[in-house]
């Protein structure tokens, strides 16, 4: 058995060992790009090497693989990865101020240090240190609001019951009012999706550098009916909802960014269609003018907004031709 495949193998007996019902065929054909065949190979070999492997037959009418018990110690490979994984995490979990996520991270992380042999621990933690300050300038890619760590801390806290909120919005002076809080979206500027009842069923958007104090209460919500954060996130091409600006957005790119913007995900509704001159047009359907402009600027002349008008009259005469590059 040649190296890589005893790696794979090792890496499929840690599989079939953690997940409770076991590992697939289709599992492992899309977990390590096999085929099927290569797949049937590679459980012949799992029942080869462990004593301690069992199957059976799902409801789905497929074949599950299972470890009883999981590998001895000894097997486990090198945790540079998982470290470097953890401490990543943790660090960004720190940076949008999520400290009881971060804590939890890193306890995670210290708890697999310690398992490791003295000689293993000292290695695993250089070579991490190694790769996390060449990503220190990557994590940062640019500038983000600063939050309240026992503000998004109190969010998390009511997130998990769901429980309602009261918080002081705005002026730090304001009003106390309470919310449901459905979400949090993460970026240069965090909002936590949220319902005010007294107010209204309307989802709305609360800026997370604007709320100076939170409250969990002790009273429980339902979530508003077939509300899921994925969909309404996508709603907007950033963090904005504004429903009056909901749409169909067109955008098309010059021959010379074509390329370069087909490498782009800019909503997840999008489509693109190259044209016969070169050129890209890139459709979606979102609201958020003012978000799709900041990001709009940065092509300079390469791009076009075709669709909706009032997009295209906001960046109207802010398309510059002497960009050095494309983003």
């Amino acid at each position: 058995m040649s190296f890589s495949k005893a790696q794979d193998l090792l890496r499929l007996a840690q599989m079939a060992a953690s997940r409770r019902g076991g590992v697939s065929l289709e599992d492992i054909c899309t977990e390590f790009g096999v085929s099927h065949r290569t797949a049937q190979r590679m459980t012949e070999a799992l029942d080869a090497a462990f004593a301690n492997v069992t199957t059976t037959d799902a409801e789905d009418r497929r074949r599950y693989w299972r470890l009883d018990a999981p590998p001895p110690e000894r097997l486990q490979p090198r945790q540079e990865t998982t470290i470097e994984a953890l401490e990543i995490a943790a660090r960004t979990a720190r940076d949008q101020a999520r400290l009881r996520h971060a804590r939890a991270l890193e306890d995670l992380r210290d708890g697999l240090m310690a398992r490791l042999t003295p000689r293993d621990a000292t290695r695993s933690e250089a070579d991490a240190e190694a790769v996390l300050a060449g990503l220190g300038q990557v994590m940062r890619p640019g500038p983000t609001v600063a939050l309240r760590p026992e503000v998004t801390d109190a969010v998390m806290e009511a997130l998990r019951g769901p429980f309602r909120l009261r918080v002081i919005y705005g002026p730090v002076d304001a009003a106390p009012r309470v919310i449901e809080p459905h979400g949090l979206l993460l970026g240069h500027r965090s909002y936590l999706v949220a319902r005010q009842p007294s107010r209204s069923e309307t989802i709305l958007n609360f800026r997370m550098d604007r709320i100076h104090i939170a409250e969990v209460l002790d009273e429980s919500f339902a979530f508003a009916p077939g509300f899921t954060l994925v969909d309404y996130a996508a709603k907007a091409f950033g963090v904005y909802q504004d429903p009056a600006q909901y749409g169909e957005v067109t955008w098309r790119f010059a021959p010379r960014a074509a390329e370069r913007a087909a490498e782009f995900r800019f909503h997840p509704t999008q489509v693109l269609e190259p044209q016969e001159d070169g050129s890209l047009l890139v459709r979606f359907t979102a609201a958020g003018w003012l978000e799709m402009a900041w990001h709009l600027y940065q092509w300079g002349d390469t791009v076009e907004v075709i669709a909706p008008d009032g997009l295209r009259a906001l960046v109207e005469g802010y398309r510059r031709p002497d960009f050095a590059a494309l983003p």
